[in-house]
């Protein structure tokens, strides 16, 4: 995993720019642009944007020297994180990445610029974090290979699937099965080479791929 730097929130921030629903939040499946639709998009976007004032104006106080600004800022940052991550990772991994941002907030609160939006800025960080951990689910998916080791003890570094529905559907149908079966409904690998007709050495090599294709994906 490495280390966050200010080239890496500003592309971050770059991508987000680009378009894109509300920060934290993946469109369900189905939804369509209605009119009440609309209505709802533009209020959470009025409240995101309240947070966002706020939670730039608590920065520059707290900068000033004010640690009940800042104390404040970092407990409502907190609550905001665990929502955001509940729904992209699972428990482990989220609560890590959580602490792992509310770290980097701290030692990159100097960098923040007044005249940028601060919801952009945060969600910039809590972006990099959970592109980080899914790499990693990648990389952990190639040392099982090499190693033998048996895919599904890494649980823990896997992908929710909530978050990661409508991606698991951009990949081809034999790495979306078994991500599915191994990785999200628990299957040991033979389990799920029986259930896909696999060979349990092409699992392990579809969740390898899968996973690497997910991980560029959400690059």
């Amino acid at each position: 995993m490495k280390a966050l730097s200010d080239d890496d929130i500003s592309s971050s921030m770059a991508t987000q720019s680009s378009g894109g629903d509300e920060p934290g939040r993946a469109r369900p499946r189905g939804e369509t642009d209605s009119p009440r639709h609309d209505r709802r998009k533009a209020a959470r976007w009025e409240r995101w944007n309240d947070c966002s004032e706020r939670w730039g104006r608590l920065l520059l106080a707290a900068r000033a020297g004010d640690g009940d600004a800042y104390e404040r800022l970092l407990r409502e940052l907190d609550l905001w994180l665990r929502a955001y991550y509940a729904r992209r990772l699972p428990y482990p991994a989220a609560d890590d990445a959580r602490q792992e941002v509310l770290l980097a907030i701290h030692a990159k609160r100097h960098t923040f610029a007044a005249s940028k939006p601060f919801g952009a800025w945060v969600t910039a960080i809590a972006r990099y974090k959970w592109v980080d951990r899914v790499r990693d689910a990648s990389r952990y998916s190639a040392l099982a290979l090499d190693e033998d080791i048996a895919i599904e003890d890494h649980e823990g570094a896997a992908i929710s699937a909530a978050a990661l529905d409508q991606l698991l559907g951009r990949l081809k149908p034999a790495q979306e099965s078994v991500i599915r079966l191994v990785k999200l409904n628990g299957l040991s690998i033979a389990r799920a080479a029986g259930a896909t007709g696999q060979s349990a050495a092409l699992v392990k090599i579809n969740i390898h791929r899968g996973l690497k294709k997910l991980s560029t994906l959400v690059s």
